[in-house]
């Protein structure tokens, strides 16, 4: 049967409504250990939305959507390099801040999620 679950492991479901519009409910079918306490499903399922944010930028600023799939080796290259290059451009934007913050207070600082503008 599909609801079944191995021993020590539960299933939940958790409903998320928007703040700013509580009409708009997002739903999460989440499975895990049994001893997963609330505040650490909330969190989790909380973080898939920085997670969607990377692969957005990832795909805007390194082309990592641009691809033909013709061997899974070419892809993987594709793929790596891609997520690669974007890893770069957030870590060289999250240290320029601090530098260009000294030479000139109007610079605004960057949040540290994953981005690269």
């Amino acid at each position: 049967m599909p609801w079944d679950v191995e021993p020590g492991f539960g299933r939940w479901l958790l409903i998320r409504r928007s703040i700013t519009k509580p009409e708009e409910l997002a739903f999460y079918f989440i499975y895990g250990p049994h001893d997963t306490t609330f505040a650490e499903l909330v969190r989790i399922a909380g973080t898939r939305w920085a997670i969607e944010e990377c692969f957005q930028q990832a795909k805007t600023e390194t082309g990592l959507d641009h691809y033909q799939v013709r061997r899974y080796d070419a892809w993987y290259r594709h793929i790596t390099l891609a997520m690669f290059a974007h890893t770069y451009l957030t870590a060289t934007a999250a240290g320029l801040p601090k530098a260009l913050t000294a030479l000139s207070p109007s610079v605004p600082a960057r949040s540290a999620v994953c981005r690269h503008t």
